[in-house]
């Protein structure tokens, strides 16, 4: 005789809507998954989507009075922050003002697992109450000590060509220079994600193998205040690290920003849908309701974007995070060639100072196809290309 619970799904699968065709069919089925836990309302697939943890990667999620930490993500509030500066973009451009520009990206950030700075950056997060969970407070140092560093994986620095294409960003249309980077709550927010991830596959054991990455933590219990409010510091840490990294360069540089925008798409956010109070869980997916600005990147030799959401209720009022990986690392590592890579890179204009082999253009969907998928979701206001690149060197263990 045993006691063991027994896994009820909802009796009728809750709806989600896919944009994007063609997605890995192994997204598509984490998706239906995460749509049969008794606690979903909603979901939404992007058409970056591919294989993640428990939730995909591209996958947006509704729940009732419940957070799952796998459909946040292990690096929790990833996120985008672009700077445009108005400076001549010749001086981007030309070899010898590059080489001033490498200069400060290499002065002023610290990419890759563990990475951190001697001199400590400084931030008004550090005041915040660190002690919200017993995880944050153990990492507080570990934290400040990486304050303003990039993780590995897809995360990077790049400076690059702004084209505004009209007024309602409040810059003259025309093209500009920018900094954009991407990061998130570095070794902090994966130890956050690793304990309450654990924590929740034991309050819900009778989830089979297949969906114990879906576990959930109650939103009325200890464990669950405790991940929502680490969640959220980790949020405001993430928007530190990038404050800190555009706020480093651009003193290196002597620039003052003349626009910012950013944006989270690692996170969980309260809000109403269908007359209703929801738990939203936006897993590599940037937040479209209607006028909210955010910043979707392609590839190192590809545009990204400057997006407003129009607030589409069929997508929870989200976009892509990206153009989505059509290659997993490992296979990138043993098909690819650095000479095919940099011949593309040179033919687009890139100066790249460090990367894998695994964030080579090649793995990446076509930016255009996925922004044509979503065109109901977000509207261009403007592009960036990238020029000079930084990411982390071969071989460091992604985090993403």
């Amino acid at each position: 005789m045993t006691n063991e619970i027994q896994y009820t799904p909802r009796a009728t699968p809750a709806p989600y809507r896919q944009w994007g065709e063609d997605l890995e069919p192994t997204s598509v089925q984490q998706m239906v998954n995460a749509c049969n836990l008794p606690i979903a309302e909603r979901g939404a697939l992007m058409p970056d989507a591919h294989l993640g943890y428990g939730l995909p990667i591209g996958g947006v999620l509704a729940t009732r009075n419940a957070v799952i930490p796998y459909a946040v993500g292990v690096d929790i509030a990833c996120r985008m922050k672009l700077s445009v500066y108005d400076i001549p973009v010749k001086r981007l451009l030309r070899d010898e003002g590059r080489g001033r520009f490498t200069e400060a990206i290499q002065a002023e950030t610290k990419f890759g697992v563990g990475a951190f700075f001697r001199d400590k950056r400084e931030h008004a997060v550090l005041d915040r109450d660190w002690s919200v969970s017993p995880i944050t407070q153990a990492c507080k140092d570990k934290a400040w000590k990486q304050l303003g560093t990039s993780g590995s994986g897809n995360h990077f620095v790049e400076f690059g060509e702004i084209q505004i294409l009209d007024t309602s960003l409040g810059l003259e249309p025309g093209t500009y220079v920018a900094l954009m980077s991407h990061s998130g709550s570095r070794g902090t927010g994966a130890n956050v994600a690793a304990h309450y991830s654990k924590l929740a596959r034991t309050f819900h054991p009778e989830l089979p193998k297949e969906l114990a990455h879906l576990s959930w933590l109650d939103l009325d219990s200890e464990a669950g205040q405790e991940y929502w409010a680490a969640m959220e510091l980790m949020g405001e840490y993430a928007a530190a690290n990038h404050a800190c990294i555009h706020k480093h360069i651009a003193e290196n540089l002597g620039l003052e920003p003349i626009l910012d925008v950013e944006n989270h798409h690692n996170f969980a956010w309260k809000e109403e849908h269908d007359g209703k109070q929801v738990v939203v869980h936006r897993k590599g997916a940037t937040p479209a309701g209607e006028g909210v600005l955010g910043v979707i990147p392609g590839s190192m030799a590809s545009p990204a974007y400057v997006v407003r959401g129009k607030g589409n209720a069929d997508s929870l009022n989200s976009a892509s995070h990206g153009a989505g990986r059509v290659m997993s690392r490992k296979k990138a590592t043993s098909k690819l060639k650095w000479k095919d890579a940099n011949q593309l890179l040179k033919q687009r204009g890139v100066t790249l100072l460090s990367a894998g082999l695994d964030e080579v253009p090649f793995v990446y969907k076509d930016i255009d196809e996925v922004m044509g998928a979503q065109s109901d979701l977000v509207e261009s206001l403007a592009r960036f290309f990238p020029r000079l690149v930084k990411m982390a060197p071969a071989g460091e263990r992604p985090e993403d």
